[in-house]
């Protein structure tokens, strides 16, 4: 599946906030993400990324594996996306290590997550904040297969665009580049 997704600096978060909670109820979680390369640093030269992310919540906490394939369309960032839980996240970081992938950049987000139906599919938005990094971000998002992923873009730059935020908000920045930039 490909995860179809957008991005964008926030100047209003609480009008964006607002505007959310109309639509679906908020879920606060704290995500603690640690990026893992190989020590060849191979991965990101590919636009591949392998994440280890345990949420904490008010309904637990979990923790899930990632793995996100290289970009398939340029203007979105868009890319494949494989996720599973996994029961054990000291297990999870043992098993990458022992594999011989490298610890490369762990940080945090305070998130603020709806899920609700648009334009016929199911979407994410999330509110982000990254204590390292100035401003609230705004992440739209859906899994779709990759046929349908310039229809699913059109749905999500609707929703943005029902929220205020335009193309001259969107960012291709990431968190990973932002923070290790941050931190130099």
């Amino acid at each position: 599946m490909i995860e179809a997704e957008l991005k964008a600096r926030v100047h209003s978060p609480e009008a964006v906030m607002r505007l959310l909670d109309e639509r679906a109820e908020a879920r606060v979680e704290v995500y603690r993400d640690t990026y893992y390369d190989r020590p060849d640093g191979s991965l990101e030269k590919a636009g591949e990324e392998l994440r280890v992310r345990t949420v904490h919540g008010s309904d637990g906490t979990r923790t899930v594996l990632t793995y996100k394939g290289a970009t398939v369309d340029e203007d979105s960032g868009s890319k494949p996306e494989h996720e599973t839980r996994v029961e054990d996240a000291g297990a999870a970081h043992a098993i990458l290590r022992g594999l011989g992938h490298v610890e490369v950049i762990a940080f945090e987000k305070r998130c603020r997550n709806y899920s609700f139906e648009a334009g016929g599919r199911q979407l994410l938005a999330t509110l982000v904040r990254v204590p390292e990094l100035d401003g609230t971000f705004l992440e739209v998002e859906t899994l779709v297969e990759e046929d349908e992923l310039t229809v699913a873009l059109e749905d999500v730059r609707a929703v943005l665009a029902v929220l205020g935020i335009g193309p001259e908000d969107l960012t291709r920045e990431t968190y990973t580049g932002a923070v290790a930039a941050q931190r130099a």
